[in-house]
């Protein structure tokens, strides 16, 4: 039973961080389902924050209250530049790509999140790269596989893939809704998106080891 529950506990973040991809799965198609119906993204962000809010203030209430230290000029200036890379830069800039290019495309794409963080950690020098180590090597292949498929991704869109019980449009009309261009530059959102995102992570690890620790 003891070695049961040690198990269970080193494999629930694991599982964890597996359904918060399918929660992310799911946000993704019903955003791009929104902005598809002429949804703003500015509402959809503002919507988005406001039930979020709603959601966690009375957790934080009632499990953090009394536990983080005083609001003071720095912890507060950290705090709104956490926003701003995050709830405002970051999805303003997600939803814009997202509706310029699709749901599959946004949701694989989004996923060189962690290499840009590793990358951006490494300038920084959170993060120390030793060749030698197998862990090091570890993230460095796996920076390089990411890459290389993000690279893939924008390179090659595929053939339009038409199901029988889907409304079949003008293929002609379809592409020309959606250009080349107009994909590029919802490519180039989302990669300016995750930059934006990884240096949110990279504050938040420097606002909580710190003062809200």
């Amino acid at each position: 039973m003891g070695v049961g529950k040690k198990v269970l506990d080193d494999v629930k973040p694991y599982m964890m961080m597996v359904l918060l991809q399918v929660g992310y799965a799911g946000m993704y198609i019903v955003s791009v389902a929104s902005l598809k119906q002429g949804m703003s993204h500015l509402v959809l962000v503002t919507y988005r924050n406001i039930v979020a809010t709603a959601v966690m203030t009375p957790f934080a209430l009632i499990f953090e209250r009394g536990l983080r230290p005083k609001m003071t000029m720095p912890i507060f200036v950290k705090v709104c530049s956490l926003t701003l890379l995050e709830p405002v830069i970051d999805q303003n800039l997600y939803y814009l790509g997202n509706k310029l290019t699709s749901a599959s495309f946004s949701s694989a794409l989004v996923n060189i999140l962690p290499t840009v963080t590793f990358i951006m950690a490494i300038i920084l020098r959170m993060e120390k790269l030793r060749f030698r180590s197998l862990h090091s090597q570890a993230k460095v292949a796996g920076t390089i596989c990411t890459v290389t498929g993000t690279v893939l991704m924008i390179m090659y869109h595929g053939p339009v893939v038409q199901f029988p019980w889907a409304h079949h449009a003008d293929p002609s009309a379809a592409a020309a809704a959606q250009s080349s261009a107009t994909w590029l530059t919802g490519t180039v959102m989302i990669i300016a998106c995750c930059v934006a995102w990884a240096g949110f992570f990279v504050l938040q690890v420097k606002l909580t080891d710190g003062p809200l620790n």
